[in-house]
């Protein structure tokens, strides 16, 4: 990958994190303030829900150029991204709001910025692969 196509999809990759951060306080906010549901188990939901709009604008966004088998990449997605977010954010909140007293939507900003280089490479090298030339212009011809 170029460094501008690598400069590019990281840009496209935050854009679609920045939203999904929305998405993640908001369900978090309905969760935890609303539901009353512990923090840590909101925190949990909040992110698979995240997990999934992020997957969504991903495949068509920041790797629509990567084809690949979509259930199955969901499925890596979820294992790999939203594994690590899931146990990164439950950690870290842990640390952040049991520990340290931290507002739980203040801390949540902070594992969410510390997920996010580990989740692009893992996303970039293992979910959405570039192809080998040969079988990306196969495809494309179908």
């Amino acid at each position: 990958m170029t460094i501008p196509e690598a400069a590019t999809r990281w840009l496209k990759f935050n854009a679609v994190g920045a939203i999904g951060i929305g998405v993640q306080l908001a369900a978090l906010t309905v969760l935890e303030f609303g539901l009353h549901q512990d923090y840590l188990l909101a925190t949990a939901l909040a992110v698979e829900v995240a997990v999934i709009h992020n997957y969504v604008w991903h495949k068509r966004f920041t790797w629509g150029d990567r084809v690949g088998n979509s259930l199955w990449r969901f499925v890596k997605f979820n294992l790999t991204t939203g594994v690590c977010s899931i146990v990164g954010n439950i950690l870290l909140m842990k640390l952040f709001v049991g520990r340290a007293g931290i507002h739980y939507l203040l801390a949540n900003v902070g594992t969410i910025a510390t997920c996010a280089a580990a989740n692009f490479l893992v996303s970039d090298r293992l979910v959405f692969p570039r192809e080998p030339a040969a079988r990306t212009q196969a495809h494309r011809a179908r």
